[in-house]
C-alpha cells in the first residue's frame, strides 16, 4: 500500500492521512480521542471498479453495498478470531449491520472526489493489543485482499433488482399522496417476524387482501387501507398487531427479502401509545382532557404523565409534526383515554377526559388526520370507523357491513362541538445546551436502557417505536447538539431547524453532525425523520415551552 497526501497538524501528529492500493483508498481517520487502537477507516472504491453508473439512486448503491459488504467483515473476522482471547487482545473488523430497512448512512455512501466517483464504505477496526506485525497484517494485506473479493464479486444484477424495487416502492408512495388511501399491503406479503425480529417467520401464511377491498397500484394488488378510521380487529393471537407492526414499519422502504417489501405507509405515520411518566412540557390537551385539578389543561406541563394525559400529548404533539396517519393499539393504551361505554357515562356526570371514540372521527373531518386501530375488547369504536377488518388467524376479512349491523340498535350519540387542534410553539434557548449547567464539558449520551443524557437532560425515550435502530438515535442526539451549540435565536423555531439540517444531512451527508469528542458512541449514523426528533425534544424536561397564537405564527 502506498500513502500519500498527509499533513502534519500543529502537535506533530499526521492528518487526513490516505493509504492507496491500486486505486482503492483508504482513508484512516481516530474513532475517538481515547480509543486510538480503534481506527475508522473509510474506504473509497472508484465507480468504474464495480461497473456502477453515476446517475444511479445513491441511497440504494449504498444500502445494497453495505448488505454485500457485511459478509466480507464477517469473513475477515473468521480468519483471525480467537476464542481465548478478547477483541482487544486478538483484533477484530467491525461495520455496521443494517437492519431491513433501506435508509442514508454514514457507513456507507458515495462522494465525488475531483469529479471521480467512489462508493465508500466506513468500518473501525481493533488493532491487536501490542502486536504490529498482526496489525499491520490486518490493515495491509487482508482488508485490501477482501476489498477486492467484495470488487470482483459484485453483483450488478442483484444492485439492479434493488434499485427497482426501490423505484416501485417510491412510485407506490407517490400514487398514496394524491389518492384516498393511507397505506397499501401487497398480497403475498409475509407479516409475521422471526424470534430475532430479523426477516419473515419461516413457514408464516403470505397475506392475501379481501376482495372487496382489494386494489391495483403500479401492477401489483393488495389491501389498501383508506383515509378516515380504520378498526382492526379479531380474537387474541390472530395477527392484529402484526398486521399493526407491518403498517408502522412501512413508513420505510424495506430491502429485498424482508417480506414486508411492498408494505407501504403513509410516511408521516406515527404509532401512538400511553407513555406513563413521560415529560410533557406546556401544550393543549383540552381536545382530550377538559379540566385537570390545580392545573391547566391548556398549558399542560408535568413531569410524570399519567396513561390518558401522555396519550392526548402524543396525539396533539403527532398532530403538530404534520403526521396524517395515528396507528393505535388497545393494548398500549390507556383504557379511560380510548373508550366510556354508555353505562360508565350514565353513572359518572363529572368526567374530565373526552375519549377517542368521541374524537377520532373529528380528527379525520376536522384535520385530516386518519386512524388505524388495533380493538380486540371493546365495540365503542364500530360505529365510527368508516372500514373494520377481522383478523382470523392471520387472514384478513371485511366485516364492515356486518359490523354496522350491529350497531343498528344502539342509541346516536349527540356529537360534541368541534375543538381548536392546531397548535404551535417555540423554545427559548434556556437550558437548550449540550453543557450541563456550570459545566464547561458537553455531556451526549445515548444509554442501552432507553435513555439520552444531553446536558442536563435525561430524556425517556422508550415510548418511542418509531426508531430504526441504536445507529438513528445517535444520529438524533447529535443532530440535537448540533443545533443547540450553533443556535444564535433567543426563540427557536423546532420545526424549522430540524427540517434544514435534515436537509443539509441529505444533501452533505449524515456524518456532518457527528463528533468524535464523547466517548461510549459507535461510528454509525442512520438519517432519522423529523417525527422522531421532534419527539425526543418534547420529552426535555427542563425547556421553557411557549404556546404562540395564531397571528404569532412566521
Amino acid at each position: 500500500m502506498i500513502y500519500e497526501g498527509s499533513y502534519y497538524d500543529e502537535g506533530g501528529t499526521i492528518s487526513d492521512p490516505t493509504y492507496w492500493n491500486n486505486d482503492v483508498a483508504y482513508y484512516i481517520e481516530r474513532t475517538h480521542k481515547l480509543t486510538l487502537d480503534i481506527p475508522c477507516i473509510t474506504i473509497k472504491i472508484p465507480f468504474d471498479r464495480l461497473g456502477l453508473d453515476e446517475n444511479m439512486d445513491q441511497v440504494v448503491l449504498s444500502d445494497f453495498a453495505l448488505r454485500e459488504w457485511v459478509n466480507h467483515i464477517e469473513t475477515l473476522n473468521e480468519l483471525i478470531y480467537n476464542r481465548s482471547r478478547s477483541d482487544k487482545e486478538n483484533g477484530a473488523f467491525y461495520c455496521f449491520r443494517p437492519t431491513n430497512v433501506v435508509l442514508q448512512r454514514n457507513a456507507s455512501f458515495v462522494e465525488v472526489i475531483s469529479e471521480k466517483w467512489y462508493l465508500c464504505l466506513m468500518i473501525t477496526v481493533q488493532l491487536p493489543f501490542k502486536n504490529n506485525d498482526k496489525a499491520m497484517r490486518m490493515l495491509c494485506k487482508m482488508l485490501p485482499k477482501e476489498v477486492e473479493e467484495l470488487i470482483a464479486n459484485f453483483d450488478l444484477t442483484k444492485l439492479y433488482a434493488a434499485y427497482e424495487l426501490v423505484k416501485k416502492q417510491n412510485m407506490i408512495r407517490e400514487w398514496l399522496k394524491y389518492s384516498d388511501y393511507s397505506a397499501f399491503i401487497a398480497n403475498g406479503s409475509i407479516l409475521p417476524r422471526n424470534k430475532d425480529n430479523s426477516g419473515p417467520l419461516e413457514g408464516a401464511l403470505p397475506f392475501t387482501s379481501p376482495e372487496d377491498v382489494e386494489v391495483e397500484i403500479c401492477g401489483l394488488r393488495g389491501m389498501g387501507i383508506k383515509h378516515g378510521v380504520t378498526v382492526i380487529t379479531g380474537g387474541g393471537y390472530s395477527g392484529k398487531s402484526t398486521l399493526l407492526d407491518a403498517l408502522n414499519s412501512g413508513i420505510y422502504n424495506h430491502s429485498i427479502g424482508d417480506g414486508r417489501e411492498i408494505v407501504i405507509t403513509d410516511q408521516s405515520a406515527m404509532e401512538i401509545s400511553a407513555e406513563e411518566g413521560r415529560s410533557i412540557n406546556n401544550i393543549n390537551i383540552t381536545p382530550f382532557i377538559k379540566w385537570i385539578p390545580n392545573r391547566s389543561a391548556e398549558q399542560f406541563s408535568t413531569d410524570y404523565a399519567s396513561g390518558s394525559t401522555s396519550q392526548a400529548a402524543n396525539i396533539m404533539e403527532a398532530i403538530n409534526y404534520g403526521c396524517k396517519l395515528l396507528l393505535i393499539d388497545e393494548d398500549r393504551s390507556a383504557t379511560n383515554f380510548m373508550i366510556q361505554d354508555t353505562r360508565m357515562r350514565s353513572l359518572i356526570k363529572r368526567e374530565p377526559i373526552t375519549p377517542l371514540t368521541e374524537r377520532v372521527r373529528e380528527l379525520y373531518e376536522a384535520v385530516g388526520v386518519s386512524s388505524v386501530l388495533i380493538i380486540g375488547g371493546s365495540s365503542e369504536f364500530l360505529s365510527v370507523a368508516d372500514q373494520i377488518i377481522m383478523m382470523d388467524n392471520f387472514v384478513p376479512k371485511n366485516v364492515t357491513q356486518q359490523a354496522k349491523k350491529l350497531c343498528e340498535d344502539d342509541k346516536p350519540r349527540e356529537r360534541i362541538p368541534f375543538t381548536k387542534w392546531e397548535i404551535d410553539r417555540k423554545i427559548t434557548s434556556d437550558h437548550f445546551s449540550s453543557y450541563p449547567q456550570g459545566s464547561g464539558r458537553e455531556k451526549l449520551v445515548v444509554s442501552a436502557m432507553g435513555y439520552m443524557l444531553i446536558g442536563d437532560e435525561q430524556i425517556d425515550i422508550r415510548g418511542l417505536y418509531n426508531i430504526t435502530s441504536h445507529a438513528q438515535l445517535a444520529a438524533i442526539a447529535f443532530l440535537i447538539r448540533k443545533i443547540a451549540i450553533s443556535n444564535q435565536d433567543r426563540l427557536i423555531i423546532l420545526h424549522d431547524k430540524i427540517k434544514k439540517a435534515l436537509e443539509d444531512m441529505e444533501r452533505e451527508g449524515v456524518d456532518i453532525v457527528f463528533s468524535s469528542s464523547f466517548s461510549g458512541f459507535e461510528r454509525w449514523l442512520e438519517l432519522p425523520r423529523i417525527n422522531e426528533v421532534l419527539s425526543v425534544i418534547n420529552r426535555m424536561k427542563h425547556l421553557n415551552f411557549i404556546q404562540l397564537e395564531p397571528s404569532e405564527n412566521l
